[in-house]
């Protein structure tokens, strides 16, 4: 049973979610050519919400947080970032969607070491983005097999995984500003 704050906890995590899983990213290079252009990464914010969320909160409101994301997304609404509904399931995307439990188990095994610093949180991010895309990688792999379309996999590998690899290390330069106010906070009870 779930009590008050642990409510609270897969509420807030599950708005986060859904929140960022539609917030595209646009860095602004106005020094291009001194006009107001920028340039879409073609990632959300969703993963760095995700490690956040892991940081602040135990493994298992994430998990039930994204649970229930995952479920809304496949029977309620569109809430994933290209779209949503059962037929997502036989999309690329989903193996990735999959691949954040776990990547929220190794940011979560990292946080309870109480080890938090900026080279650990590097490594175990770099470690965690990996295993992600890894159970994307063997997501797609099933599905190549299973419809016998193997010129497909490495369009797939490189739209899905190589193409977004470099952009989900990137984000996690973000959430280093974040990482000495969340050890404050955690040590500090």
């Amino acid at each position: 049973m779930l009590n008050f704050y642990k409510l609270i906890e897969l509420l807030v995590s599950l708005q986060s979610l859904v929140i960022t899983a539609m917030l595209p990213v646009y860095i602004p290079l106005p020094f291009i050519d001194k006009s107001s252009n920028s340039i879409e990464m073609p990632i959300t914010w969703q993963i760095p919400t995700v490690i956040l969320l892991t940081l602040i909160f135990h493994k298992k409101v994430v998990f039930r947080a994204f649970s229930i994301y995952i479920i809304l997304g496949l029977f309620i609404f569109p809430v994933f970032h290209q779209g949503g509904s059962i037929g997502y399931l036989l999309t690329p995307n989903f193996g990735y969607l999959l691949g954040m439990y776990p990547l929220i188990n190794i940011i979560d095994n990292f946080n309870t070491r109480n080890k938090i610093n900026v080279g650990n949180f590097l490594i175990n991010g770099f470690i965690a983005i990996g295993a992600m895309h890894l159970t994307g990688i063997f997501y797609n792999l099933i599905q190549i097999i299973f419809y016998s379309q193997f010129n497909l996999f490495l369009y797939n590998l490189g739209k899905y995984s190589l193409g977004k690899i470099g952009y989900h290390f990137l984000m996690l330069i973000p959430l280093l500003l974040l990482i000495n106010p969340i050890k404050r906070i955690k040590y500090s009870k």
